[in-house]
């Protein structure tokens, strides 16, 4: 690490503790436009060693639980390099040296799975109708819907999957560490649209590094570093897959295409259903060709929505035109 990035991290953690009370919501939105700060904070959590990483941790959590949006968006972008040092540091069992990015990702889980009153919160999510145009789906590209009397029933009856509530954890175990990174990666993907063109790149390559590394796809990939077989949970790879298809139309193509071929190539290995599914559906919905993204802004999906307006087809079949087909008949 360059000397340059040890006094922009230093001069970032002295400055914010002078900060009046009545500066920080100005401090939090320029932080987002000091790039040469951001660079540096990746560079001193790429190296577990490294002394400032101990209170880089410590200040990036005093921002998540400051309360401002703005700061707490500021820790996010940082979260996929955060899990990816922690697993690469945990695959090589020296858990001595991630102490500090353990407590971190911890606290951030902690405050994250209870509201501001301190109750556990429970998440919802509503899964639209298939009967029911969306930004997705067109009912009549599905095929034809009989209306049978179950199927009158379900019309327009919406679907809705909760989730928690979460415990609190104390501590990361094999046993609990992939329930945690997956919520934390949850909440991550919850502010996908806030987060800069760095931490997306940061995300496929991590993405693509934990589900090659120990496996004959390392030494195509060139990655180095860590030899050992990381293991992952189809819940976390669901959760890589939902940042990875906003990555896609977002200015990391490339990037996000590894990624998306990497776990699907892990998801193989592993034989699991939910990551397999998911990525294959990815891959049949994307264009042939690259999207020539500008980093300036997001991105959305073209799609064809259909008119509001009611079109009723002039040789439509009603019961007065089979009524007189009747009669001309006879």
């Amino acid at each position: 690490m360059l000397a340059v990035d040890t006094g922009v991290v230093e001069e970032w953690l002295s400055e914010f503790k002078t900060l009046p009370e009545a500066s920080i919501s100005s401090y939090a939105t320029n932080l987002k436009d000091k790039s040469a700060l951001i660079s540096s904070l990746y560079k001193v959590i790429q190296e577990p060693q490294s002394e400032l990483l101990e209170p880089v941790c410590h200040q990036l959590f005093e921002f998540y639980r400051s309360g401002e949006e703005q700061l707490l968006r500021f820790t996010l972008q940082f979260l996929p390099e955060l899990m990816w040092c922690y697993l690469a540091v945990s695959a090589s069992r020296d858990l001595q040296s991630s102490g500090c990015i353990e407590a971190l990702l911890l606290g951030v889980y902690n405050l994250e799975i209870v509201d501001k009153e301190g109750h556990s919160k429970v998440l919802s999510f509503t899964i639209p109708s298939l009967s029911k145009p969306s930004v997705y789906h067109e009912p009549s590209s599905i095929g034809s819907m009989a209306l049978t009397e179950g199927a009158l029933s379900q019309h327009g009856l919406s679907r809705v999957v909760y989730s928690g509530p979460h415990p609190q954890r104390e501590m990361l175990t094999a046993q609990n560490r992939f329930e945690v990174l997956t919520f934390l990666l949850l909440c991550y993907n919850a502010a996908l649209s806030y987060m800069p063109a760095v931490s997306l790149q940061s995300l496929c390559q991590i993405c693509s590094r934990i589900c090659v590394c120990g496996y004959p796809r390392q030494q195509v990939r060139k990655y180095k570093g860590v030899n050992s077989r990381i293991p992952v949970s189809s819940e976390f790879m669901v959760q890589m897959l939902t940042g990875i298809y906003y990555a896609f139309y977002n200015g990391e193509w490339d990037l996000a295409r590894k990624a998306m071929d990497d776990i699907l190539y892990r998801a193989q290995l592993e034989l699991y259903p939910e990551p397999l599914l998911v990525a294959n559906a990815i891959k049949a919905s994307l264009p042939q060709g690259a999207i020539k993204s500008s980093k300036e802004g997001t991105r959305c999906i073209q799609v064809e929505i259909t008119p509001t307006s009611s079109r009723i087809s002039r040789n439509a079949v009603t019961s007065m035109s089979i009524r007189g087909h009747r009669w001309k008949r006879h």
